[in-house]
């Protein structure tokens, strides 16, 4: 779906549209996004951002998760904290 993120070998991005699965997608690579996160989890301006392809959200756990950017903003650590504003950086 629009604005979802996805993952394809190494490469992140976030889809313009929507589109089957398999099927071709314009992705964003680059930019700043607001995307799904892991509630319970602070974030600090400058955290790296990994992507949990597993869970389909962002987190600052490396462990098994592909990096993709850094936080812009701090993030509160509630549980109802499940939004991250992360500036993509393409491809490591």
């Amino acid at each position: 779906a629009s604005g979802d993120g996805l993952l394809v070998g190494s490469i992140f991005g976030i889809a313009a549209g929507a589109a089957a699965i398999g099927e071709p997608v314009e992705t964003a690579l680059v930019g700043v996004f607001d995307i799904t996160k892991v509630g319970s989890q602070a974030w600090t301006v400058g955290a790296k951002v990994y992507w949990d392809d597993t869970n389909k959200r962002t987190t600052t756990v490396a462990t098994d998760n592909t990096l993709i950017g850094a936080a812009v903003e701090a993030v509160a650590s509630g549980a109802g904290d499940t939004i991250g504003r992360v500036r993509l950086n393409a491809t490591f």
